[in-house]
């Protein structure tokens, strides 16, 4: 199961996963083009392992990673109470 964690200004929209069998975390960004439909990014924590890019341009690749690294330790805390919401109570 994915869970919303985050939407940026720019309307991308940051998901993650429950804490997989192999102690990893899929995190999964994608954000709606209007030429090609979506573009997309996945990567894995802890290992910060990106696994596929669909139109994302490396400056933008790297612009989602900061992000990814500055809240990872969130994405994982997440992680393992079933996303956000209950993880915060509401």
């Amino acid at each position: 199961m994915m869970y919303p964690f985050m939407t940026l200004d720019d309307e991308t929209e940051i998901t993650h996963s429950e804490f997989l069998p192999d102690d990893k975390v899929k995190v999964y960004v994608e954000k709606a083009d209007v030429k090609d439909g979506f573009h997309d990014m996945t990567c894995y924590l802890p290992s910060y392992e990106i696994t596929s890019v669909h139109g994302f341009s490396k400056a933008e690749q790297d612009k989602y990673m900061e992000i990814i690294r500055s809240t990872a330790h969130l994405i994982m805390e997440f992680s393992k109470d079933g996303g956000f919401e209950n993880a915060s109570g509401f």
